[in-house]
């Protein structure tokens, strides 16, 4: 496998488990409230649900992602990268650069971060 498809795999992997993490934590937190039985929890209908969750996650985070990178390139703090020309850059002061970083990752786009 190349490197940037390996590198967009663990960049969605990430946004998934983080996604998946955060939603057994809110679960956690809202079961004592909830009158659920715990067959429930095991059934098939809770397993899609939890899976539309996490894909859903992932989906909301790219669209997160690319705003903050369109964004970066209005406020000039990146400048796309051309088709096998050179790869993005991203200024050091961007307000937003782990998103930007994420969807450029995620999109499997080279990219340099700027040191000035």
């Amino acid at each position: 496998m190349k490197r940037v498809t390996i590198d967009m795999l663990r960049a969605h992997l990430l946004v998934a488990s983080l996604t998946a993490a955060g939603t057994e934590a809110l679960l956690c937190m809202a079961l004592p409230v909830l009158p659920v039985s715990d067959a429930f929890f095991a059934s098939a209908s809770f397993r899609l649900f939890a899976l539309a969750l996490i894909i859903g996650g992932v989906v909301i985070a790219r669209e997160f992602a690319e705003v903050a990178f369109e964004v970066a390139v209005r406020r000039d703090c990146a400048i796309r990268a051309a088709r096998g020309a050179w790869p993005a850059v991203i200024a050091a002061n961007c307000p937003r650069r782990w998103l930007v970083v994420l969807h450029l990752r995620l999109t499997g786009q080279p990219f340099v971060l700027a040191e000035h």
